[in-house]
C-alpha cells in the first residue's frame, strides 16, 4: 500500500487558512483592476518609511530604495497572478531572508502588511457589491499567508543564532555567566565607549552595548566572529587588520592610538578612535587584546564644519569692506560708459568704439554682479524663517534655471516627494541655495556637451534632502575645497557660489556635502526640520 504523501508547510497553511482555486480566481481579477495603482502604492510606502527612524536605517541610499520599490511592484503583481506553489513560498520566504539579513526589525512586518492591506481595500470599495466580498476574503487570506512565510523565516534565524550561540560557547559560557554579567553591567555596559574583547585568534570574545549601538550587530552575532571582517571596510582588512592580529597574538607591541573607520551593519561607516591595550589570555580569560572606542564621526563633522565657518567669516568681514569701497564708483564708470556708448551712437562713431564700450560696459556689470555676491555673502542675517512648501520652492527653482539648462542641452528632472512637505525655513534664502547648485550643475553637463540634472526631495525622520545630482565631469579632486570663498572650477566664477550654499546651511542648523566622481556629482542638503514640518495631501 503506498505512503501518503507528506503535506508540505506551505499546503498546510493554506489548508488552515482555507485558500481556494476561487481565492486565486478573486485575485487574478483583483490584480487586473489593480496594477495601475501598483507604483502609487509602492511609492506611498516608502515614503512613509522615511517617518520612522529604525526602518529608514537599513536603507543605504535613494538608488537601493527605487530598486526596492520596483521589486514592491513585481511583488504585488506576483501576490495577484499566483501561481500559488511551493515556488511562490520559496519566493515568499527569500524575501523574508532578505529582511533578516538587513535588519529590519520584526514588527516592520506587521505595520508593513497593514499599510497594504489597507491601500487594497481602498480599491476593492470601488469595485462591484457582488464582487468585492469575494476579493475581500481572498486578499485576507493571501496577506496572512504572506505575513506568515516572511515571520517563519525569522523564526529560523532566531534558531540558527541560538544553536550557533550553543555551539560557541556551550559549557564555557555557563560557567563564567555569572562573572560575565558582573563584569558588564558594573564596568563595560554603562560605559559611553565601545569596549571589544580579541582573543589571539582575531575572534571577537567581548562586545559591549555600545559596540552594538554603534556597529547594529547584537552580541550573540558578533561573539565568535573575526573583528576584522565583521567591523572594519574591505579596502583597511588587509593591512590595518594584519597590524591589529599581530598585536592580538602578541608579535608587535600595540598601537596605543588606533583610528579608523567601522563598517556597520547597514553599510555605512563610523570614525571610531580606540585606545588598545594588550593582556596575555589565560585558560579562563581568553581575551588577548582590548580595543576601547569613541565614536568621533560627529566631532570630526562639526570640527570641518567650524573651521570652514571661521574661514567663511574672516573672508565675509574683507569683502564686504571691498565691496562698499568699489561698488560706487563702479556705478559711476558704468553710468559714463552708456553715456559714452549713446554719444558714439548719435554721432556715427567706429564700429571698434562702440564694440569697445559694450566691452567695458559688459566687464563692469560682471564686476557689480561679484560686489552683489560679495555683500549677500558677507553680510549673513539670520534666516527668517516661516512655514514654506517645500515643494513648490523646488519647483520654482527648477522653473528659473528652465531656460539655461535648455541652451545648456540639459535635461533637468525634479523627483519630488509624493505628498507636499511644509517646514519653517527661509524660503528665499533656500531658493537661493538651490538656483546655485542648479546652475552649477548645468554648467557641469554643458562642458560635457550635455546631460542631466536631477533636483531630489526626500523626508527623513527628523530632517528634509535636497539633492541636485549631475552626470557630468565630476570635481578635479575630491580634496578641493569647493565651499571656500573664492575658489571656483570655472573660469568665470566667482567662486562664492559655494560659499553662499554653506553659509545658508549652516545658518538653518543642517549641513551640506558632496559625492563627486566622472559621470556623476551630488550635492546633498540635509536640513533639520523639527516640529515646523508637516506633510499635506
Amino acid at each position: 500500500m503506498n505512503e501518503p504523501t507528506q503535506e508540505t508547510l506551505f499546503a498546510e497553511m493554506k489548508r488552515y487558512v482555507r485558500f481556494t482555486e476561487e481565492d486565486a480566481c478573486a485575485l487574478a481579477r483583483f490584480g487586473e483592476k489593480a496594477r495601475e495603482h501598483f507604483p502609487r502604492i509602492a511609492l506611498e510606502f516608502y515614503d512613509r518609511t522615511r517617518e520612522h527612524e529604525k526602518a529608514h536605517a537599513v536603507f543605504t541610499g535613494e538608488a537601493q530604495i527605487e530598486r526596492l520599490r520596483q521589486s514592491m511592484v513585481r511583488w504585488m503583481e506576483r501576490l495577484c497572478q499566483g501561481p500559488y506553489d511551493e515556488s511562490y513560498y520559496a519566493e515568499r520566504a527569500k524575501i523574508g531572508r532578505m529582511h533578516v539579513k538587513i535588519g529590519l526589525p520584526q514588527r516592520y512586518m506587521f505595520t508593513a502588511m497593514s499599510l497594504i492591506r489597507t491601500a487594497f481595500h481602498g480599491i476593492v470599495d470601488e469595485l462591484p457589491v457582488e464582487e468585492s466580498s469575494a476579493v475581500r476574503g481572498a486578499l485576507a487570506r493571501i496577506l496572512d499567508l504572506e505575513l506568515a512565510i516572511m515571520l517563519e523565516t525569522y523564526r529560523d534565524d532566531l534558531v540558527t543564532r541560538i544553536q550557533r550561540v550553543e555551539r560557541v560557547e556551550n559549557e564555557r559560557l555557563r560557567r563564567e555567566l555569572a562573572r560575565s554579567e558582573h563584569r558588564y553591567a558594573s564596568a563595560v555596559e554603562l560605559a559611553r565607549v565601545l569596549v571589544v574583547g580579541i582573543d589571539a585568534s582575531g575572534g571577537i570574545a567581548l562586545f559591549n552595548h555600545e559596540a552594538e549601538r554603534v556597529s547594529g550587530y547584537a552580541r550573540d552575532e558578533a561573539l565568535g566572529q573575526p573583528f576584522v571582517e565583521l567591523m572594519l571596510p574591505e579596502s583597511l582588512r588587509a593591512e590595518e587588520g594584519g597590524r591589529l592580529l599581530e598585536a592580538a597574538s602578541g608579535l608587535t607591541p600595540v598601537k596605543e592610538v588606533w583610528e579608523v573607520p567601522v563598517r556597520a551593519r547597514t553599510g555605512r561607516e563610523r570614525v571610531v578612535r580606540w585606545q588598545l591595550a594588550y593582556a596575555a589570555p589565560t585558560a579562563d580569560e581568553p581575551v588577548a587584546l582590548y580595543a576601547i572606542g569613541q565614536d568621533v564621526t560627529e566631532e570630526r563633522a562639526l570640527q570641518e564644519r567650524t573651521r570652514q565657518s571661521e574661514r567663511l567669516a574672516a573672508v565675509g568681514t574683507l569683502a564686504a569692506g571691498l565691496a562698499h569701497e568699489i561698488r560706487n564708483p563702479l556705478n559711476g564708470a558704468l553710468l559714463h560708459v552708456t553715456y559714452l556708448e549713446r554719444a558714439l551712437k548719435r554721432s556715427a562713431g567706429s564700429d571698434d568704439a562702440l564694440e569697445t564700450t559694450r566691452f567695458i560696459g559688459g566687464e563692469i556689470q560682471r564686476l557689480s554682479l561679484l560686489v552683489r555676491d560679495f555683500l549677500v555673502f558677507a553680510r549673513p542675517s539670520p534666516p527668517n524663517r516661516k512655514p514654506a512648501s517645500l515643494q513648490a520652492l523646488c519647483s520654482r527653482a527648477a522653473a528659473v534655471v528652465a531656460d539655461d539648462a535648455s541652451r545648456a542641452k540639459a535635461t533637468l528632472v525634479t523627483d519630488l516627494t509624493s505628498t507636499d512637505l511644509v517646514a519653517e525655513i527661509d524660503a528665499d534664502k533656500i531658493e537661493q541655495l538651490l538656483l546655485n547648485l542648479l546652475r552649477n550643475a548645468i554648467d557641469a553637463v554643458e562642458s560635457a556637451g550635455g546631460g542631466r540634472v536631477v533636483l531630489r526631495l526626500r523626508r527623513q525622520p527628523r530632517s528634509v534632502l535636497l539633492e541636485v545630482e549631475d552626470d557630468g565631469p565630476g570635481l578635479p579632486s575630491p580634496e578641493a575645497p569647493i565651499f571656500d570663498a573664492f575658489y571656483s572650477t570655472k573660469s568665470q566664477g566667482t567662486g562664492l557660489g559655494l560659499a553662499i550654499v554653506h553659509r545658508v546651511v549652516t545658518d538653518h542648523g543642517g549641513s551640506v556635502e558632496v559625492d563627486s566622481h566622472p559621470g556623476r556629482t551630488v550635492f546633498r542638503v540635509v536640513l533639520p526640520v523639527g516640529s515646523g514640518a508637516s506633510e499635506v495631501p
